[in-house]
């Protein structure tokens, strides 16, 4: 028999030691054997290994080896990305881990669900995902969602087990059992359970499924980078074949001929691509937890950055969630009484107020989870206590939930008396009709509703009943109800919220504002919040139009008041239908669908549920619209600086396949051999994955239209731009070699080779520069702060310095000294290129806005 308080500390920690953690063995982290494998199979370190075994064949023992370094140094960096990458998205999954409500040592506790033991008692409500496998001490109107287990998608109903039933004999999921399973969600009602087994000894342990496993599909992004790489795969495939196959029969040195088609394989191949589409959205999405949004699916950060429509709630999101009692309004139909709060301090209830704060008490849960409960809760201890009217000694008997038809939540509680008292509480319109109030008292009471809304208070309408009898009615309708009154509640709106607001309409994202307030209420809201006008769209207007004439009314709506939680999917899909890219909020088990369904589903991590939080895509862990914002920020910078990476990949390829290709065409001796392109990757890796990543998001990134998501990243216009800088490198590259070998004083091949390859080096500085900068832009780029850009280029040019005056490393690479000269000439010619890549960039701008 478990104990009423639970386990103790001392005795969670014993257990948890002995049978670990409440978690099922995954294989999603790869091992370091399995990182180098997969390292190995790609293109390009088995192309740098291939080169550093026949530079061993030939008889090169120092460039093989020099090689072998490089290729270990190669590794070791994407080793650090990789390593980089795994841990974010690790840190992410444990961010958004689900937590358990347990009873410790007497009192309900929040603990991470892997905390979990046997012996523990989960304090079940609805939305939770149940942590472990257990039986109930006790069910009150608890329905599950077992699909997991049985495929079945209609909930089923949870009993207390009697004191006979220990063990589940059949093991699995069922309606009226009282065994409830791992990985389940509660969808209504609340409970106790008792947990017997947990991790990989529960049901969904034991048949193999992985709850904690988010998957990841391709994204158009992902899928339009990899039919690149493959295309220039396939390219340099070929050309490698046609170059050992040309060289081969024209010298008859075969490996040497192997040599120089590997060198030019690896220079055309962008092998670095895959590598910036994984790192930049894994460390963005790492950078945003501080800001409060948590990834549960990394590729939505692709997706978030080209929102159009971005669907929010009210309460907690615009507002702070912190609601109070604000007014009451009781007594009879044609005088009521109208009684503002706070009160003065000790001044008593007025009486005709105590059974309307009394029911609104009793039509909520007893432990409150939502904040407008917690309110009702602390003006009845405030201002009921001692005056008999808290019933803390009465047990619930049954309960009715909001329904897509009736807005308004009703219980039965059974106390010392042979009757239940039944309280209900809703919108004041669902209320008025389970009262059948007549249509004087009605319009009477609409007045002060609207009143109340006018202030921008939440206004919700209470009644009380009778019932005699054990069973209960399957409607609320069948229950003679009294009016008690109304209650208005306040929320203030977020201090951050206009200025958010406006940001999104400067970045041409369309606010809608959904809640299920009164539509007066709502509009005040959205005035507050600097929601531009329009019309507006309640859930009623909305179960009379077929879903074209929503979609229509949507273009120029950006208010829906009154909206059941069950009719965001059907706002969802009309958005979407419309070409819209959305983005919805939402908190509740009834949101999962709409949460599910938008492009970008947005949970709130205070007062969300566990079913709403596995079905969207971020979580937001202040429930603060400023967050999503923010989000979306962030979503385009990282879109702004994969852009740049990819730029910068295309352009310094082409130098470096046309210095590979070219000598080979020109019958000259090759410039570039596989140990001088692993040393260039020494410098594109860091550039392209770690400078870019870093750079800051541009000044006018909210300041325009969300991007077309049809759109490739890396269109035409982008790759002639790209191609233009590269060509530009290339033409300085050649210049540099005709004035190497026909210039005053002509220089020896080994000469010629570090002088291209110096120049190399500080024409990638310039195009790092030059791909920073947005077009037009560049000078006031140098004004942006990116440390890591600066140092990384500072590292090359020292590293190029290092093959040039280091006698090892220059005997290594094949290279002699250069004179201060010549060096200068390097130099020289890259500012050359930065000039004329950025010239090229603001010439193409002025163009395209002419």
């Amino acid at each position: 028999m478990a104990e009423p308080g639970g386990l103790s500390d001392s005795e969670a920690k014993r257990r948890l030691a002995t049978d670990g953690p409440n978690v099922l063995e995954q294989a999603h982290r790869r091992t370091v054997p399995r990182r180098l494998f997969d390292l190995l199979r790609q293109p390009m370190f088995a192309l740098l290994v291939l080169a550093a075994a026949l530079y061993l064949l030939l008889g090169d023992f120092s460039e093989g080896v020099t090689l072998a370094v490089f290729v270990l140094a190669v590794i070791g960096l994407t080793f650090y990305q990789e390593g980089r990458t795994e841990n974010a998205i690790g840190a992410l999954r444990e961010l958004t881990g689900t937590r358990a409500r347990v009873m410790r040592d007497g009192t309900a506790r929040d603990i991470p669900a892997r905390e979990v033991v046997c012996g523990d008692i989960l304090l079940l409500a609805e939305g939770d995902r149940i942590a472990a496998d257990g039986r109930m001490l006790d069910a009150h109107d608890l329905q599950v969602d077992e699909s997991l287990l049985t495929g079945e998608s209609m909930p089923v109903n949870k009993r207390a087990a009697l004191p006979s039933e220990h063990d589940d004999a059949d093991g699995f999921g069922g309606d009226d059992r009282p065994w409830a399973y791992a990985g389940t969600f509660v969808v209504r009602g609340q409970g106790r359970l008792c947990v017997t087994a947990t991790g990989n000894r529960s049901q969904v342990g034991r048949i193999g499924r992985s709850l904690a496993q988010v998957g990841e599909c391709q994204t158009p992004l992902q899928a339009q980078t990899a039919r690149l790489v493959k295309t220039l795969a396939g390219l340099a495939l070929i050309l490698c074949a046609l170059m050992i196959a040309v060289l081969g029969v024209r010298s008859g040195q075969w490996l040497p001929a192997a040599l120089s088609g590997i060198a030019l394989a690896m220079a055309i191949l962008p092998e670095e691509y895959p590598v910036v589409l994984t790192v930049f959205p894994a460390l963005g999405a790492r950078r945003l937890t501080r800001d409060g949004v948590l990834t549960r699916r990394i590729n939505a950060l692709e997706t978030l950055g080209a929102t159009t429509v971005l669907c929010t709630d009210k309460t907690g999101t615009l507002t702070e969630n912190r609601m109070r009692v604000n007014a009451m309004v009781a007594g009879p139909a044609l005088a009521p009484k109208t009684l503002h709060w706070p009160l003065p301090e000790g001044t008593p209830l007025p009486d005709v107020f105590h059974g309307l704060l009394e029911h609104a008490v009793l039509a909520s849960a007893p432990q409150p989870f939502d904040p407008m409960e917690t309110a009702f809760h602390h003006a009845g201890h405030e201002y009921l206590k001692g005056s008999g009217h808290l019933h803390g000694d009465w047990r619930m008997a049954h309960s009715y939930a909001l329904t897509p038809d009736l807005n308004a939540v009703t219980q039965a509680w059974k106390g010392g008396e042979a009757h239940h008292v039944i309280s209900s509480k809703g919108a004041p319109e669902a209320v008025m009709d389970l009262c059948h109030l007549p249509d004087a008292a009605r319009a009477v009471w609409m007045q002060q509703v609207e009143a109340l809304a006018a202030r921008g208070l939440r206004v919700l309408g209470v009644a009380h009943g009778r019932h005699a009898g054990e069973g209960f009615p399957a409607s609320q309708h069948d229950f003679d109800f009294v009016w008690e009154g109304l209650i208005g509640l306040s929320d203030p709106l977020r201090e951050g919220v206009p200025a958010a607001v406006a940001e999104c309409r400067s970045a041409g994202i369309r606010v809608i504002l959904i809640t299920g307030d009164y539509p007066l209420t709502a509009r005040v809201i959205a005035d507050g919040a600097g929601l531009p006008e329009g019309d507006l769209l309640t859930g009623a207007e909305m179960l009379a139009i077929d879903d074209d004439a929503l979609r229509d009314r949507l273009r120029t709506v950006n208010v829906c008041a009154r909206i059941a939680p069950e009719q965001k999917l059907r706002i969802v899909h009309a958005l979407q239908a419309a070409g819209e890219v959305v983005a919805m909020t939402g908190d509740g088990v009834n949101d999962a669908p709409a949460l599910r369904a938008a492009h970008v589903g947005v949970a709130m991590g205070a007062r969300g549920t566990d079913v709403a939080r596995e079905a969207a895509a971020l979580v937001l862990t202040d429930d603060d619209f400023s967050s999503i914002v923010r989000g979306i920020r962030t979503g385009r910078r990282i879109f702004a600086n994969l852009r740049k990476a990819m730029a910068y990949i295309f352009a310094i390829h082409i130098p470096i396949a046309g210095i590979a290709l070219l000598p080979m065409l020109l019958g000259l001796p090759p410039l570039l051999l596989p140990l001088h392109i692993a040393l260039l990757e020494l410098i594109i890796d860091p550039s392209c994955a770690i400078a870019f990543e870093r750079e800051p998001a541009e000044s006018g990134v909210m300041a325009q239209p969300p991007r077309d998501t049809r759109a490739p990243l890396f269109g035409a216009a982008d790759m002639f731009s790209a191609a233009f800088q590269g060509l530009c490198v290339l033409v300085g590259l050649a210049g540099v070699y005709a004035w190497a070998n026909f210039g005053h004083d002509t220089l020896s091949e080994a000469q010629t080779r570090a002088l291209v390859f110096v120049t190399l080096v500080v024409s990638n500085a310039a195009l790092i520069l030059v791909n920073r900068a947005p077009a037009g832009g560049f000078l006031a780029s140098l004004r942006v702060p990116n440390r890591t850009a600066y140092v990384i280029i500072l590292l090359a040019l020292a590293l190029a310095a290092l093959t040039i005056h280091w006698p090892w490393l220059r005997a290594a690479m094949d290279f002699a000294p250069l004179t201060l000269s010549q060096q200068s000439v390097a130099v020289a010619t890259g500012v050359a290129v930065l000039v004329a890549a950025a010239g090229l960039r603001w010439l193409g701008k002025s163009l395209r806005t002419a």
